[in-house]
């Protein structure tokens, strides 16, 4: 039978895997052109979007999401086997775009970029989609930086059940928009 550990034990075992999570969270990299392709997915999501609001065909809005759907995939995969962890905040925060920086940009982007389509304004459909792309990615890049620093505090990302139910309401409000079009 194994015996409680004393507090000097406890304490020094916490302070090793307060350690152990240090030194790998400071060894986390992303695999090259993680941050540039979340930014083009995302560029080209809003555009595509935003061209499918707009008088264009809706097959475009979802080829974008698709894209998107394919990139993120990819670089999750390939953050993995880089660094063999896997980090529910890079997922939902940095690749989903949860992060209070994140969404904000993203949804002043696409606003803007769908009120341009709707003016065929189509030259600020572009800009749109690239600077909230830019800024997606920025956020993304600075969460990173910050879970370096403190990974204890930025680990974790939303739970799997909330970002289904968001996603089940994203895909319900698409097959609506769908529709009506």
């Amino acid at each position: 039978m194994e015996s409680k550990p004393t507090p000097a034990e406890a304490a020094a075992a916490l302070r090793d895997a307060e350690a152990s999570r240090a030194a790998i969270a400071g060894g986390v990299v992303t695999p090259s052109w993680f941050f540039t392709s979340i930014a083009v997915a995302i560029s080209v999501q809003i555009a595509t979007t935003a061209v499918g609001l707009g008088d264009g065909p809706v097959w475009v809005l979802v080829a974008g999401l698709a894209f998107f759907a394919a990139v993120a995939a990819a670089q999750l995969v390939r953050f993995r086997r880089r660094n063999g962890v896997w980090l529910g905040g890079l997922a939902s925060r940095v690749v989903l775009g949860t992060g209070t920086a994140a969404s904000s940009s993203y949804v002043i982007a696409l606003g803007a970029a769908v009120w341009a389509a709707l003016e065929e304004q189509w030259w600020l459909v572009v800009l749109c989609a690239l600077g909230g792309g830019a800024a997606y990615a920025l956020s993304g890049l600075r969460w990173l930086r910050g879970y370096r620093e403190q990974p204890a505090a930025r680990a974790r990302g939303e739970s799997a059940a909330w970002l289904a139910l968001c996603g089940a309401a994203a895909l319900a409000g698409l097959a609506l928009l769908l529709i009506s079009a």
